[in-house]
C-alpha cells in the first residue's frame, strides 16, 4: 500500500494506492456504484448525482478526525474500467482534482491509485491534514467490499 503527501506553497498532492485481488472490471463495478457508498465507504459516505461528464455532484465526506463536509465538484472524467475523476474550484484560488485510476496488474489483480491535487493560494488555509488517512481507509474498505460482493481472493 502506498500513501504520501507532497506540499508546496500553492500545491498539495495526496497519492495513495492499494492492490485489490480482483479484475479491474469487478473493482470498477463497486467503485462506480455511488448509490452503494453509504453501505461501505467510510470517507465518501454518500455521493449524489449522475456520473456523466460535466454533471455536478454532491460528495458528502466524513474525515477520520470526525469533520464532516459536503463538496460540489463536477465529473471531469469517466473512463469505464479505468478512471473516475471529479473536481472543481476556481483555478489559482482553491481547486481540487480527485482521481480514482485502475491499473491492471494481472487478470486477477488491480491497483487502485487514489489521488488528489489541491492547488491555489488558499490551500494553506484549508483543513486538509486528515485527507490522506481517509483515502487509505476508503481504499481498504473498497478492497473489502470487492471481496465481500464478488468473493475475490485474498492477495494479488
Amino acid at each position: 500500500m502506498l500513501a504520501g503527501t507532497t506540499e508546496s506553497f500553492a500545491r498539495l498532492s495526496i497519492d495513495t494506492a492499494i492492490d485489490i485481488p480482483a479484475p479491474a472490471e469487478v473493482v470498477w463495478d463497486v467503485l462506480a456504484d455511488i448509490e452503494a457508498y453509504p453501505e461501505w465507504n467510510p470517507y465518501h459516505v454518500r455521493v449524489d448525482g449522475v456520473l456523466e461528464i460535466g454533471e455536478k455532484l454532491a460528495v458528502h465526506v466524513v474525515k477520520p478526525n470526525g469533520t464532516a463536509l459536503t463538496v460540489h465538484p463536477h465529473l471531469m472524467e469517466f473512463d469505464r474500467g479505468k478512471s473516475l475523476v471529479w473536481g472543481g474550484g476556481p483555478a489559482g484560488i482553491f481547486r481540487g482534482v480527485h482521481r480514482f485510476d485502475l491499473e491492471t496488474l494481472s487478470p486477477a489483480c488491480t491497483r487502485l491509485r487514489h489521488t488528489e491535487i489541491f492547488s491555489g493560494l488558499f490551500i494553506q488555509f484549508a483543513e486538509l491534514d486528515a485527507i490522506e488517512h481517509g483515502y487509505v481507509l476508503m481504499n481498504r474498505a473498497l478492497r473489502d467490499r470487492v471481496a465481500a460482493v464478488h468473493g475475490t481472493g485474498e492477495n494479488c
